[in-house]
């Protein structure tokens, strides 16, 4: 009932995964939502009008150059009746006209002329997506606002696999609940900063120093807050696994891009410092590959530390957030190691885990972690990371209620 009355303008862009487009109205109109469907040029190859209309119960515009809804400038009116826009699937292309604020089909137009918060739903090939100029595209967007859900890791049409598929009309669903009907929650009215996977630190064009991390912990933690009503900022390096939906993500690649970042976030209620910054960076990055040369020594490497962003968001300063969460990530005494560096960072709280490659933590679908405050350590059962984001969020939410 949260979405009753509320009307979605569903614009569906060119892919196989437009079939997908079809559950994804019977679930809004299930829900109570209104809802009115725009193909682009390409749409019509993958799933018909007649298809669409019949499930949404409305017409469905696909022609810029309607005489008789242009007469009434109908672009204009479409990007601003309804409550949201979304755009799923939003093909590599679409994405791309957006950024550039392209109106060569109805679909653009109406994306330009909005005054209305836009949701997109990527699908497409797993090269598509992480070429640099789909990377670019989609930081220009996140930047003016846009909210993205998605995409989904797996097998594809195209025989490939990987992050680039649809997510799934339930995840769109609960993405558009959030925007537009949020349940107030014990966070509600928080800000809450995350940092999530590695940092790439760059040796030359071709090779850079990172620590191993996936993200997906930090990831988890970040939609764990945002489900108990914070707003979240999450900085997270490079990594394949899909953003979590109704948070502001800030894509960094070095340590001292994501100390930026993290200053500009502030201030924050909470900060939480998931990601496997590394340590390390090269003083003076080589602008050409660095060959080899049979029979030569390796190049010397002059290594200088990376900021400290655990420590620098710990100390005090009139910004510093309530409740400051690092992490620990040992192969040894994780327990002594994890309490002495809460003690040396300043920080509140350090959740440690053993990565040792026997745990299968590092990458993996689980973890087991120990929490450790200044009350002393807590020791947590062997839990999907999603199940840890949400018991580190409670925890976070009865400290600051």
């Amino acid at each position: 009932m949260n979405l009753l009355g509320k009307r979605i303008l569903l614009i569906v862009s060119g892919g196989i995964a437009a079939y997908k487009a079809l559950e994804l109205v019977r679930l809004l109109r299930g829900a109570g939502c209104g809802v009115t469907c725009v193909l682009s040029r390409a749409a019509g190859h993958f799933v018909t009008p007649l298809s669409l209309q019949a499930l949404s119960e409305s017409r469905v515009y696909t022609d810029l150059f309607s005489l008789t809804d242009e007469s009434e400038m109908g672009h204009i009116q479409l990007s601003r009746a309804a409550d949201l826009l979304v755009v799923a699937p939003a093909s590599a292309d679409l994405l791309a006209r957006m950024a550039t604020g392209l109106a060569d089909d109805l679909a653009a137009t109406v994306l330009l002329a909005t005054d209305k918060p836009v949701l997109v739903a990527p699908a497409m090939n797993v090269r598509m997506w992480q070429h640099p100029a789909t990377v670019a595209n989609m930081a220009t967007l996140a930047a003016r606002g846009v909210q993205v859900v998605g995409p989904d890791e797996g097998a594809m049409a195209c025989n490939e696999f990987g992050p680039g598929r649809l997510a799934e009309p339930p995840a769109i669903l609960a993405a558009i609940t959030a925007l537009l009907a949020p349940a107030p929650g014990p966070l509600a009215g928080k800000h809450a900063l995350v940092t999530s996977g590695p940092t790439h630190e760059p040796i030359d064009p071709v090779r850079y120093i990172a620590n191993r991390s996936s993200g997906r912990q930090g990831n988890a933690i970040a939609a764990a807050l945002a489900a108990l009503g914070a707003r979240v900022t999450l900085v997270r390096g490079p990594v394949t696994v899909p953003d979590p939906a109704g948070v502001t993500v800030v894509r960094v690649e070095t340590a001292q891009q994501m100390l930026d970042a993290c200053l500009d976030a502030l201030p924050a209620d909470i900060a939480v410092c998931a990601a496997a910054v590394a340590d390390w960076r090269v003083a003076s990055a080589a602008s050409g590959k660095i060959k080899k040369s049979p029979g030569a020594p390796p190049p010397m490497l002059d290594l200088v530390p990376n900021p400290d962003i655990l420590a620098l968001l710990s100390a005090p300063r009139p910004d510093r957030p309530r409740l400051v969460v690092g992490f620990a990530a040992e192969t040894d005494a994780l327990d002594e190691n994890a309490a002495a560096k809460r003690l040396r960072k300043g920080c509140d709280w350090i959740v440690a885990n053993d990565v040792s490659p026997a745990t299968g933590i590092m990458g993996g679908e689980d973890n087991t972690v120990h929490l450790v405050t200044a009350a002393g350590i807590e020791d947590w059962p062997r839990l999907p990371k999603t199940e840890v984001a949400q018991r580190l969020a409670a925890r976070i939410a009865a400290t600051l209620a």
